[in-house]
């Protein structure tokens, strides 16, 4: 079990790849690992083209020629499969570019074929979608597994076996077709990057290719796209796309000796571009960029470190703009070689880049002197200097407008006797309160805190059942304030700043700052709604936080007493044992992978000398309600030390030891309706 993602230049056995015949070995069992784990085995023999009719060839007015091809391949049945090829009317000999006939898709095609490419449209369109002009290329897939009984490949493969087919036709010399086969481009946006990098990964006449948004497991490892990030898990993808028995890690993602980065190992050293957005619902932007990371590493053994290139656009998942298509486009180009390399660099910046050791130079001595004496001050002085002036950003709306709600989908879940009522409090923080809008007497509050959800802030994306949890909880009588924590959602490049504008604070610091101005806002109205608040019961503010939501809502009740109650689910792992050797890879997730709370960095050789834990954070909670939840099988924490941390806070507050409510469900780290339900019921009493 790792932490983190399985390392592509070390075996699994734990021995380090050295050299080239070292690479080629390592290459050939991540090859066999990903067809275990992911997409089964191809046929061990390749089809033969044995007939080939053209049964639609269509001049068009640019000089172009467009042909439907049917070709018969020598399988058991001799089945067949139709492909579109464009014939661009420049000079010959032309680069192919290879893409299934989605319809956002055919703009790279129209765009490939003005810039002289030769275009192949062959039949990967996925099984829940369908394209009049090209009938059966979501379903001829299936004809070709038929007649392959032992290979237990899936859809997806299947596809991406097609494309191959489709090569051997286009490079057979006497097929006539005056080609580039040294520059050969595969291009697939969602489900068809899935497939595009699949293809490349297992061809290597595919000499570049681009995944727009190919999300999990592709551009994004399961490792970090479990449930505690909203995004999709090995429970997620829809029909055959990949192996049933992949479905079994769902919250045991560490347990897989390989994960998506394998792609990049298969595919490397050939040029591959990630093109992915800041706020795509499917593809969080930490997980993108570890899996780059760990990507790059291969690349940069083989000798070419600038052929792996990851790529941000703003906005989410869609849509495919004229922008984004001439610039897939001058990529390939310049990869190929028919550009200045100098017109389009393609440069690489990274979100979630944090240099500790950078940080920590800015520091004086006196800044890393914990404080003497003093519990709470110890606290403080983990989360930084607060700064005297916080700036805001008067670029922004006073409220979240319509075109952000759609964005982050703050309606999609939306049921009867619900409000979204958009506010602003603190410095600039624009989110939403939820309520019932019958309700007519004073509602208590709860602030939710969101998960690791880099890509979608507060919203829940994949998992939801029946609806989310600030709907849920407005729609039995409680106001909900939603908003997205600094660095995630819409505030997501607004945390890859934070450290050059603020150095002694922390993005903890800022995280329970703005739940104080949240508390601010329901207790005393500091702050702007659009319209008529709901009445606010103020003798009941609770926080309900999950994952990193839960670890602020601790800090944040523990240090604010105006704070009625707190649950944390999957909120925390005790510090001072949770180290590098741990299965969840230490505190240095807190002090440098996220970039939390970078002073406990300091404490990395000796974290016995931290000078609180959670424990300490319980005591300064009590005796207000609070409500943890430890599933047993949380990857992302230490069950045995949580019982031992939550037990001795018991021992010790002998006045009112039943404050604390420890749920240890014999589950893994989720937050979903009977998660939800815990704190509904939990809170019934309360209330």
């Amino acid at each position: 079990m790792r932490a983190h993602l399985p390392p592509l230049l070390e075996f699994l056995d734990g021995t380090h790849v050295e050299n080239v015949d070292d690479w080629e070995r390592r290459r050939s069992q991540i090859r066999c690992l990903m067809c275990q784990y992911f997409i089964g085995d191809f046929p061990d023999v390749v089809p033969t083209i044995v007939d080939v009719q053209t049964l639609e060839e269509m001049p068009k007015p640019d000089g172009s020629i467009r042909k439907r091809i049917q070709l018969v391949f020598n399988t058991p049945n001799q089945v067949s499969m139709d492909i579109s090829v464009w014939i661009p009317s420049g000079p010959l000999p032309a680069p192919i570019l290879l893409t299934q006939p989605r319809d956002y898709q055919i703009p790279w095609a129209e765009e490939a074929l003005s810039r002289g490419y030769l275009v192949c449209l062959y039949p990967g369109v996925d099984s829940y979608h369908q394209e009049a002009e090209y009938p059966r290329y979501e379903s001829v897939w299936r004809d070709f597994s038929a007649e392959y009984p032992d290979a237990n490949w899936t859809e997806i493969s299947t596809k991406a076996w097609l494309a191959s087919r489709s090569l051997d036709y286009l490079l057979d010399p006497k097929y006539d077709y005056n080609l580039m086969a040294n520059k050969i481009g595969i291009i697939g946006f969602s489900r068809y990057g899935k497939q595009s990098m699949i293809a490349a990964a297992f061809d290597d006449r595919i000499k570049a290719v681009i995944a727009r948004s190919p999300g999990s497991p592709a551009s994004c490892p399961y490792r970090f796209t479990s449930r505690n990030t909203f995004a999709e898990t090995p429970e997620d993808f829809p029909g055959e796309w990949f192996l049933p028995s992949l479905r079994s890690y769902v919250g045991y993602e560490h347990k897989l000796p390989i994960d998506s980065h394998g792609w990049y190992a298969l595919i490397a050293p050939r040029p591959c571009l990630i093109h992915t957005a800041y706020n795509d619902g499917c593809e969080p932007t930490y997980a993108v960029e570890k899996g780059y990371l760990e990507g790059q590493k291969v690349y940069t053994f083989l000798g070419h470190p600038r052929n792996l290139y990851l790529s941000y656009r703003s906005g989410g998942h869609t849509p495919i703009t004229d922008g984004h298509v001439a610039e897939n486009m001058d990529w390939f180009d310049l990869m190929f070689d028919r550009i200045n390399s100098e017109q389009t660099p393609f440069e690489r910046v990274l979100i979630h880049d944090f240099n500790w050791c950078a940080w920590k130079s800015q520091l004086s001595d006196k800044d890393l002197l914990v404080p003497d004496e003093g519990l709470r001050e110890k606290i403080l002085w983990s989360l930084g200097e607060k700064p005297n002036k916080i700036e805001s950003n008067d670029m922004l709306a006073s409220f979240l407008d319509p075109a952000e709600s759609e964005l982050m989908t703050h309606d999609r879940w939306k049921i009867e006797h619900t409000t979204r009522l958009p506010v602003n409090f603190g410095y600039d923080v624009r989110g939403n309160l939820y309520y019932n809008p019958n309700s007519e007497d004073a509602v208590p509050a709860i602030i939710w805190l969101h998960p690791f959800s880099y890509q979608s802030g507060y919203n829940e994306g994949y998992g939801v059942q029946e609806t989310t949890v600030y709907f849920r909880l407005a729609q039995q009588g409680y106001a909900v304030l939603a908003f997205d924590q600094l660095g995630f959602g819409l505030r997501l490049l607004e945390g890859s700043e934070f450290y050059t504008s603020y150095p002694k604070w922390s993005r903890l610091g800022r995280m329970i700052c703005d739940v104080q101005h949240a508390v601010d806002f329901l207790v005393d109205g500091v702050g702007k709604a659009k319209n008529k608040m709901p009445k606010i019961d103020i003798n009941h503010i609770y926080l309900l936080g999950y994952s990193l939501g839960g670890m602020v809502g601790l800090y944040a009740s523990a240090l604010d007493d105006r704070i009625s109650g707190v649950a944390s689910f999957c909120g925390f792992t005790p510090l001072r044992t949770d180290t590098d050797t741990s299965p969840t890879g230490g505190i240095r997730r807190v002090w440098e992978h996220h970039a939390l709370q970078p002073l406990l960095g300091i404490f990395h050789d000796d974290q016995g000398k931290i000078p609180y834990d959670f424990d300490d954070l319980l005591h300064l909670v009590s005796p207000r309600p609070c409500l943890i939840v430890s599933p047993q099988h949380d990857q992302e924490a230490n069950f045995g030390d949580i019982l031992d941390c939550v037990e001795s806070v018991r021992r010790e507050q002998i006045g009112s030891p039943d404050f604390l409510t420890h749920l240890t469900p014999v589950d893994v780290n989720r937050f979903q309706a009977d998660q939800q339900k815990m704190f509904l019921d939990w809170l019934k009493v309360l209330v």
